[in-house]
């Protein structure tokens, strides 16, 4: 009964009509966190791509041409093998630690009710997904340099977005609301963030893990989605030939999302109180 209150259709439908309805102060939110980034800097915004274009360089130098020597990885170039999953780190880093801090960031947002609180980790997640736009455009190049071109499988790309949009979604509406009432979640989350970087199968396959550990890297929910997009780029296998590893991830994905929702709903009264 206590779910029910705090979670059913109903709610997410209007969740879902509340989004299109304030679609357009949602994009100039958008627009305005896009700008804040980096405000005051000579190159702007350029910052937020050029660091992680950097910081890939550096590392697909030292695993590709100091450790591997060049060699490729499952008979396709390292560069792309690498890559596609670097990139959907990414964006699922990005909108975990800018979803966290979006409603104390926020705050005179929560003063008002014409405007739902819970959408406001929309606009970050949205700010990252719009820069991860960037980096799919680089990422399509970089393969068409390659001589692979993209066919219909590249179209499974959407499904993996809407996929790490739903999972962003449910974990930072965790996080934003217990932020609020322990900051010191912020670290933590940052913690996450670097220890998982390493723990996701990103210039490394799980294959390489002994059996009796690979269950600990299988249940990184990111490890689904950058197999996703190695699959919809490199591999050509559909989500769906992979059942249990889409079970699971929806399974975990749709638990986290209605965590949150009931999470977010319990705190909401509070967050005036405490910003």
């Amino acid at each position: 009964m206590k779910i029910k209150k705090y979670i059913n259709l109903k709610d997410f439908y209007s969740f879902l009509s509340g989004l299109y309805t304030k679609r357009r102060i949602i994009t100039q939110l958008v627009k305005n966190d896009l700008r804040k980034q980096n405000l005051g800097s000579f190159l702007g915004i350029a910052w937020t791509f050029i660091h992680p274009l950097v910081f890939t360089f550096v590392i697909w130098l030292v695993f590709s041409v100091g450790m591997r020597g060049g060699r490729p990885m499952d008979g396709f170039p390292f560069v792309l093998w690498f890559v596609t999953g670097m990139f959907v780190w990414f964006f699922f880093s990005a909108g975990l630690s800018s979803g966290a801090s979006s409603i104390l960031g926020s705050g005179y947002l929560v003063q008002k009710m014409v405007f739902r609180v819970s959408m406001l980790p929309v606009v970050k997640i949205l700010s990252a997904f719009i820069i991860h736009c960037f980096f799919l455009l680089f990422l399509l190049i970089l393969f068409l340099i390659h001589g692979h071109m993209p066919d219909v499988y590249f179209l499974q790309i959407f499904y993996y977005l809407f996929c790490t949009l739903v999972l962003c979604l449910g974990i930072s509406w965790i996080t934003s609301s217990v932020v609020l009432f322990f900051r010191d979640l912020e670290q933590i989350i940052q913690i996450i963030v670097r220890v998982g970087f390493w723990l996701t199968p990103i210039f490394w396959k799980v294959e390489s893990i002994p059996k009796k550990w690979r269950f600990i890297f299988l249940a990184n929910p990111v490890h689904y989605l950058v197999t996703g997009y190695r699959d919809s780029l490199l591999y050509k296998n559909w989500f769906w030939e992979r059942p249990y590893l889409t079970l699971y991830f929806w399974g975990l994905t749709l638990v986290i999302f209605a965590l949150g929702s009931i999470l977010f709903r319990r705190l909401k009264p509070h967050f005036a109180d405490v910003i």
